[in-house]
């Protein structure tokens, strides 16, 4: 068994580079990811986070805190049902969304119009990966009324000041036939949770 760090963070990988970036400092803090592609599969995430806890707890024993960063992300309250039973705490939210948006601004967007697609970096990064072809959208066009017929637009969360980001979205707007619209939110709530998990020295 190899030492131990002092807090594992267990995060969703659509989440990694800003979870490394925020834990780069700290080299007591190790970050593992699950595989982001559970972004699209939610039913699958409580059972993938359950084991990458069991891993932890395999390789270092009952030391490290462990933290899990990711918000409910559709499980239906799944996971927190195995965090309990683990005793391991997760970020506030039900969705990344508005945890890089700040509660109250992303609960006035979800009233402004409730029909609204969100984008991350990471989702603009992987629009074509895990959209398009994630749905089936590339093969079978005919199907984008049935996933988005009831979207009325396009709202990207801009973690950064990137215009290539920022095209990517536009054009993922386009092609869903949605209004766009950018946010710039950075980090968002993520930063000072991550902050407060990984406190107590470094």
């Amino acid at each position: 068994m190899r030492s131990a760090p002092r807090v594992v963070v267990i995060g969703c990988g659509a989440l990694a580079r800003e979870l490394l970036a925020l834990t780069e400092a700290l080299p007591d803090v190790h970050v593992q990811c699950v595989d982001a592609r559970l972004h699209m599969r939610p039913e699958q995430i409580a059972a993938a986070v359950e084991s990458r806890i069991a891993q932890v707890r395999a390789e270092f024993g009952a030391g490290p805190r462990i933290f899990v960063a990711y918000a409910d992300c559709g499980t239906g309250g799944a996971l927190d049902v195995v965090l309990e039973r683990e005793g391991v705490e997760r970020i506030l939210g039900a969705h990344c969304y508005e945890f890089y948006a700040g509660s109250a601004a992303y609960a006035a967007m979800q009233d402004e119009e409730v029909g609204t697609f969100y984008l991350t970096d990471f989702l603009a990064r992987q629009f074509e990966s895990l959209v398009m072809v994630g749905l089936g959208l590339d093969r079978h066009p005919d199907l984008l009324p049935a996933y988005f017929g009831n979207y009325r637009r396009l709202v990207y969360l801009a973690q950064t000041d990137d215009a290539e980001l920022t095209a990517r979205a536009k054009v993922a707007a386009d092609r869903l036939g949605l209004a766009f619209e950018r946010r710039a939110t950075g980090y968002g709530d993520l930063a000072p949770t991550i902050h407060h998990a990984t406190a107590g020295g470094s």
